[in-house]
């Protein structure tokens, strides 16, 4: 099952909120990919991303009640996973980790060296860095938004990010980013 294509996504989302074992496997299939994929990218650990998966899941059962349908629901569980994530990067410290993750598909057009230069880069970036780049340039989120989920301000996300790119230049050459 697609992601962004759930069948029917009003009716499983109503079931689901009544708490329908179905509706709600339903939502774990459809999503558990982007979920692990984001949570893999934030946590830099295969151990992590899967913890965040099952932590973020369990939040949905628990809180599809409260889901008002006001954006779509990836938006909605998003967020949470997101959260989590981010929970876990203040919560724990990461051991430094050579592991690429081979389980995402590199970028149409994208070649394999420079999408592992570019991991290889991601991976020299603080957590905080690497966490903010993610949000802001690759799932979309606002500095406002960013900066919420942090407990932060706006412009600690916003120069976060500058400096992440300089890094990231630095790290890639020039051409890598332009």
């Amino acid at each position: 099952m697609d992601a962004m294509s759930l069948p029917d996504a009003d009716a499983v989302i109503a079931r689901a909120r009544l708490g329908d074992p179905v509706a709600l496997e339903a939502l774990y299939r459809a999503y558990s990919t982007p979920v692990y994929n984001l949570s893999r990218r934030i946590c830099r650990t295969t151990e992590d991303a899967e913890d965040i998966l099952q932590e973020t899941f369990f939040e949905v059962c628990r809180s599809i009640r409260n889901y008002r349908g006001d954006g779509s629901i990836w938006g909605w569980i998003r967020s949470v996973a997101s959260s989590k994530a981010l929970m876990r990067l203040r919560r724990n410290k990461y051991r430094d980790t050579d592991e690429l993750n081979d389980e995402i598909a590199p970028a149409r057009g994208a070649s394999t060296a420079l999408r592992m230069d570019l991991e290889s880069a991601m991976d020299r970036l603080t957590d905080t860095a690497r966490a903010v780049v993610w949000l802001h340039d690759v799932e979309g989120y606002t500095h406002e938004e960013i900066a919420n989920q942090m407990g932060k301000t706006v412009s600690f996300s916003k120069s976060q990010l500058a400096r992440a790119h300089t890094r990231l230049r630095n790290y890639l050459g020039e051409e890598a980013l332009a």
